[in-house]
């Protein structure tokens, strides 16, 4: 079925009705479909444009098809052009031609991006559940390494100590900024555009801001061609839903690293490994590179609408039905990624003793030398040069910096008392490192007390919003 026709000598070719047709893809949008079509047809009464005993025949029919769609006794058939064309068949179907009084007042135009800002909000609230609960394994499994000692990274080479637990948590960070940026999303996607019809708005006296409330948006569009042709909430969940994925791709590169024999640290859980077809003794951390794989898709799908939406001029245009499956594939992904991480996560257990051993190699109490410096008044350039060359020399012996004699420490530079010893080891590194964000254990804690209330509160906050949106969308 399509909804138009009346001008037209014939029929679309073939060709074109397969090119035009987006039903098996958009059919997904049904159920906001129904829910806005409810709110509009309130508003057509309320106006009078339909009777009372008309508005309710219809509104019988829209409850009939939510139930039906809801069951899957209701689906899209080869006719029907896009949802909006499958549903209107369904309504007139039920009640013959009073089914199409629905349309008055609404083009597709307003309807397909309010039901699109409908499916969007719904998804990125269970992206944020899902977010909040990667959240707390990454929590669990930083508390219960919070008094292991490994060794901090950069440029993948050994820098200084740090508490694991400390390492893990960082993640959790990058997640809070995630949900973040989902909190500002929702304020600006939460605009109605239904009531500004193709582009101009109505002549018709609808409410605009009634089906906005209706709907649980905060404000209706303030301007109706902006309305219609908006797909910025698109391209910012993308954007958003691509973040998410590089997040959850380190995690997956860090996993495989640790995993390895090399490293030997991380023992992932059987439940979240796969073997080898060929070779019998493998245990592969798949889930970690699948994260780490799946994150290319995402930019992917954020850089096709950004390239689809570049040169769009005034009002809508055919164009944007390619705004739909990026994101519902990004959904899609994330929604599929997320839970898998998350177990893999809250599984993993950790070489306590290989990562302790580990912490002080590769010179990483250099810097401990340096500060001991400052602390004895000493320029940190100075020091800087000195703890360098406590390094060449323990390089050029085969020893640890611990190793260095009195003498040798003395000659390098008069300051480098027989007390620096006292700095030079893992634990007295961990313990000096006691400003905000550092690796201390006590900053340590008070960083995992402010995040595990701040994760709390985004909990309860997601949770009312998502609570609402469920209310709206069953009334």
């Amino acid at each position: 079925m399509t909804l138009w026709g009346g001008r037209f000598s014939d029929g679309p070719a073939d060709a074109v009705f397969a090119l035009s047709r987006s039903v098996h893809f958009d059919w997904r949008l049904a159920p906001y479909d129904l829910r806005s079509s409810l709110a509009h047809l309130a508003v057509l009464e309320a106006s009078g444009l339909l009777t009372i005993e008309v508005a309710g025949q219809i509104r019988k029919g829209l409850n009939e098809l939510i139930s039906e769609v809801t069951s899957g006794s209701f689906q899209a058939n080869a006719t029907d052009e896009d949802v909006h064309s499958a549903l209107e068949r369904g309504l007139t179907e039920k009640l013959g031609p009073i089914g199409g009084s629905l349309r008055a007042g609404r083009s597709r135009n307003d309807q397909v991006t309010t039901d699109l800002r409908l499916y969007a909000i719904d998804h990125m609230l269970a992206v944020a559940g899902s977010i909040i609960e990667i959240q707390k394994a990454l929590i669990a499994k930083a508390n219960e390494y919070s008094d292991a000692p490994a060794p901090g990274f950069t440029h993948m080479q050994h820098a200084q100590p740090v508490i694991f637990g400390h390492e893990i948590a960082k993640h959790a960070h990058a997640f809070s900024r995630d949900l973040d940026r989902i909190s500002d999303w929702l304020v600006r996607t939460s605009v109605s555009p239904l009531g500004s019809g193709a582009l101009a708005g109505s002549s018709l006296p609808l409410s605009p801001e009634r089906t906005a409330k209706d709907l649980g948006f905060i404000s209706s569009a303030a301007n109706s061609i902006d309305a219609v042709s908006d797909r910025d909430y698109v391209a910012e969940a993308l954007f958003i839903l691509a973040l998410v994925g590089s997040h959850l791709s380190r995690i997956g590169e860090e996993w495989c690293i640790w995993a390895t024999t090399e490293f030997g640290w991380a023992k992932v859980a059987d439940s979240y490994s796969t073997g080898s077809s060929i070779m019998p003794q493998k245990k592969n951390p798949d889930m970690a590179e699948l994260a780490r794989g799946k994150a290319g898709r995402l930019v992917g799908n954020l850089t096709s609408l950004l390239t689809t939406l570049k040169g769009l001029p005034f009002a809508y245009n055919r164009d944007l039905q390619e705004d739909k499956e990026p994101l519902f594939d990004s959904f899609d992904t994330v929604l599929l990624v997320l839970p898998a991480v998350t177990g893999m996560i809250a599984t993993t257990e950790f070489d306590r003793e290989k990562m302790a051993s580990a912490a002080p190699l590769g010179f990483s109490l250099a810097t401990e030398i340096a500060d001991f410096l400052v602390r004895a008044h000493v320029p940190f350039a100075d020091a800087h040069e000195a703890a360098g060359k406590c390094v060449a020399l323990c390089e050029s012996t085969g020893r640890q910096l611990h190793e260095l004699t009195d003498s040798e420490f003395a000659a390098i530079n008069p300051n480098l008392s027989p007390a620096v010893r006292d700095v030079l080891t893992v634990q007295g590194a961990l313990q000096s490192r006691t400003t905000i964000g550092g690796t201390s254990p006590k900053s340590f804690a008070d960083q995992m007390k402010n995040l595990s209330a701040a994760v709390a509160a985004d909990s309860k906050q997601f949770a009312d919003k998502s609570a609402a949106f469920s209310s709206m969308m069953g009334a």
